[in-house]
């Protein structure tokens, strides 16, 4: 058992606890080659269980590396670009980097190029850009930051370096699981079309109803709020037609689906629901919603591993985009063979 100190422990502490030269320990912390793999461990066990915190400082001397990240993005406050952001900041403190945030209030070439500034001046390595919005990816494919710079979740076909939840595929799988249950008037609540997500999630649902052979149902476009989702909802539950929705979000999703309960429209007996995110509380509705989960831990780790390989100039074997899963819950059932009566 370590004994209390009473002071912080020091380089020299953790030589002597690992049995090794003070210049071994320095090897290990900046990560120079020529250490046995035995030596190594035994060093960063004592690092642990001595709690000692290198010099970042220090080692920034050595190795002529920051071991910082720049995190930019855009201040929405939606629970997938926030998830986004908090799993990309967990990713790079698990890789040995500290991350600086700036939130963007506007989306426009100053306000891009004074973040970038910004993040520069703190001698970042590579910044992450959570870019949700068309605008941001043409205001980055004209800056040249000097450093690597990661695009998460934007319009992946148009960055160097990108990653993200293949929307696309979340939004078609969404909408098959309605056409296999019988749906043929499916509608979608759309999220805005300045966002690159809810484009790609508009044209899977519209890809998967065209494939099966049938019309797509009405489309109406909101913006990711409950608020809207119940407008919407409620002028979609006045057209006997629809049987089925696919939302862009929970958050639409939630609104719709009081919208409908307040119309006397039954889900799922009369309408499916389909929202796009999984949520907290998704599972917690009544009913619960059949939705889209988005694997933000691993958007975070991919972003975060396709970044260091371009800091070191590596090739990065990595798929860019990430499957998305679809979670069947009781918000959906088979169509009822007449509008607005029981399966």
């Amino acid at each position: 058992m370590t004994s209390k100190r009473s002071s912080a422990p020091v380089m020299a502490d953790v030589a002597a606890l690992a049995g090794v030269s003070y210049q071994t320990v320095s090897r290990v912390i900046n990560e120079m080659p020529n250490v046995q793999p035995a030596t190594r461990d035994r060093v960063l066990a004592a690092i642990k269980d001595l709690g000692y915190r290198p010099n970042t400082a220090a080692r920034a001397l050595v190795t002529r590396r920051s071991s910082t990240i720049g995190i930019i993005s855009t201040e929405s406050g939606l629970y997938g670009p926030t998830s986004i952001q908090r799993s990309v900041e967990e990713a790079a403190r698990e890789g040995g980097y500290f991350a600086g945030s700036v939130g963007l209030k506007t989306v426009s070439t100053d306000a891009l190029t004074d973040a970038i500034d910004h993040l520069l001046r703190q001698g970042v390595e590579g910044i992450v850009m959570i870019a949700a919005q068309h605008e941001a990816i043409d205001l980055i494919k004209r800056q040249d930051p000097g450093v690597p710079l990661v695009v998460v979740e934007g319009d992946l076909s148009r960055a160097k370096f990108a990653v993200g939840v293949d929307q696309h595929r979340g939004a078609y799988e969404a909408t098959t699981h309605l056409l296999e249950l019988g749906h043929t008037c499916i509608a979608h609540v759309s999220g805005p079309q300045d966002w690159t997500e809810a484009v790609a999630r508009r044209q899977g649902w519209h890809d998967a109803i065209t494939d099966a052979g049938h019309t797509p149902g009405p489309i109406l476009v909101g913006d990711w709020t409950a608020e809207v989702g119940f407008r919407h909802g409620a002028t979609l539950a006045a057209d006997p037609a629809v049987t089925a929705i696919f939302a862009a979000n929970d958050q639409m999703a939630i609104g719709i689906l009081r919208a409908l309960h307040e119309a006397g429209r039954r889900v799922p007996g009369d309408v499916s629901v389909v929202g796009f995110d999984d949520s907290p509380e998704a599972g917690y509705l009544i009913p619960p919603l059949t939705t889209v989960r988005q694997n933000f831990v691993e958007v975070g780790r991919r972003a975060i591993a396709v970044l260091t390989a371009a800091i070191h100039h590596q090739d990065e074997d990595l798929e860019r985009l990430i499957a998305p899963e679809l979670v069947r819950r009781d918000s959906t059932a088979p169509r009822s063979s007449v509008p607005g009566s029981a399966p």
